[in-house]
C-alpha cells in the first residue's frame, strides 16, 4: 500500500513519520534506527555541549544509515546561543533541520539558499502562517495532548490540525497524542500529510539513554498521569505526574516566577529522572499518548506495527 504524501516527497522517506527532537535522548542510535525503519530520525542539537560533539553525532548517524535524517534545534528552550551549532549542521549538509520553540526566522533566513529542508514546530494557526511566510517547507503542528513544550491556548490536535491545514499551503505534520497506526490515519483524515511522535519513540529499544524507570513509567501510565507545568511562566509543558512535578505545581501556585522554578524545571532535574530514574528529584516529559503505550519494541517493530494498523484502517475506509 502506498503511503506517499508531500511529506515523504519532501523528506525522501518511505513513511511520513518523524521522530521528535527529544531533549537529551535523541542521538545517533535512535535517529538512525528510525530512518532505517522508513521514518525520519532526528538528532537533538542543543542537548550537546559543543560543535564537535554535534559534528561527531551527525557523522555517527551517517555510519549507521544511508537514509535521510534531521537535526532538531530547540531554539527557545535551552537558554543558550545556537548559531555555532547551526553552522555545523549546515557545513555537514544534513538533509533536514527542524526548529522548536522561539523565533525560527534567523534559522530560516540562514537556510534560505541551501538544499536543507526546513520544518517548524508550531502550536497555533497564526504561527503556522508566519512559518510559511518565512520560508518553512512544512509545519509540525502540536496539540495540547503532546509531551514537552506546548502552545498556550490548550487546543487539542483534532481541532488544531484542520485549522492549520486550511490556513497554509505547505504540508502539515500532526503531533500530539499520536502513538499508533490509528492515530496516524486519524491525522491524515484531518488533512495532515504526516505525523511526528516523541513520547512513543522514548519507549523503544534504541532510545538507549532513557532509564528503565522512565520507560516503565510510560508503560504503566494512563492518559491521566501527566500534568502541565510551567504554565505560570508562559511556557506550558506536559510531563509525567510524580512528586517532583507536584512540587513544581505547588510552587507555581505560591510564587509563579522563573527564579522560583528554575532549579525544579532545569535540564539537570530532567536528566536525573530520564537518565537515572530518580523521580524524587527529577521529571520526564511525556504526552497523553502514554495511555496507548504498552511495550518497548525496536523502532523497526514499532513502525512495522503502525503500518499494519494503518492498512487495516484504510481497508475499513474502503468498505
Amino acid at each position: 500500500m502506498n503511503f506517499q504524501t508531500r511529506v515523504t516527497d519532501l523528506l525522501g522517506t518511505k513513511y511520513p513519520i518523524i521522530q521528535g527532537g527529544l531533549a537529551y535522548l535523541a542521538y545517533s542510535e535512535l535517529c538512525a534506527a528510525v530512518s532505517n525503519a522508513g521514518g525520519l530520525g532526528q538528532v537533538t542539537a542543543m542537548s550537546l555541549k559543543t560543535e564537535e560533539e554535534l559534528r561527531e553525532e551527525i557523522r555517527k548517524v551517517r555510519k549507521l544509515t544511508d537514509k535521510p535524517f534531521g537535526v532538531n534545534f530547540a531554539i527557545g528552550q535551552m537558554g543558550r546561543p545556537y548559531e555555532h551549532m547551526l553552522q555545523v549542521a549546515i557545513d555537514e549538509e544534513v538533509p533536514v533541520i527542524s526548529m522548536t520553540g522561539g523565533n525560527p526566522a534567523p534559522i530560516l533566513e540562514k537556510l534560505a539558499n541551501t538544499s536543507i529542508k526546513k520544518l517548524v514546530l508550531v502550536a497555533a494557526k497564526r504561527q503556522a502562517q508566519k512559518a510559511e511566510q518565512l520560508g518553512a517547507d512544512a509545519v509540525m503542528v502540536v496539540g495540547q495532548e503532546g509531551g514537552g513544550h506546548l502552545g498556550r491556548d490548550d487546543i487539542g490536535t483534532i481541532v488544531l490540525i484542520p485549522q492549520v491545514v486550511d490556513a497554509v499551503s505547505i504540508p502539515v505534520i500532526a503531533s500530539g497524542g499520536i502513538a499508533d497506526g490509528r492515530g496516524w490515519m486519524a491525522a491524515h483524515a484531518l488533512g495532515a500529510e504526516g505525523i511526528e511522535m516523541g513520547t512513543r519513540f522514548i519507549a523503544t529499544k534504541e532510545c538507549v539513554l532513557a532509564s528503565e524507570a522512565y520507560k516503565q513509567a510510560l508503560i504503566r501510565g494512563q492518559e491521566t498521569d501527566t500534568v502541565v507545568i510551567k504554565r505560570s511562566i508562559g511556557a506550558p509543558a506536559r510531563a509525567i505526574k510524580n512528586e517532583w512535578t507536584k512540587e513544581i505545581l505547588r510552587i507555581e501556585t505560591e510564587n509563579s516566577t522563573y527564579d522560583a522554578l528554575k532549579e525544579y524545571v532545569s535540564g539537570e532535574a530532567n536528566k536525573q529522572f530520564i537518565y537515572e530514574g530518580k523521580e524524587e528529584i527529577g521529571f520526564g516529559w511525556a504526552g497523553q499518548s502514554i495511555g496507548l503505550i504498552h511495550d518497548v519494541p525496536s523502532t523497526e517493530e514499532l513502525i512495522e506495527r503502525m503500518v499494519k494498523e494503518a492498512i487495516e484502517v484504510r481497508k475499513k475506509w474502503q468498505l
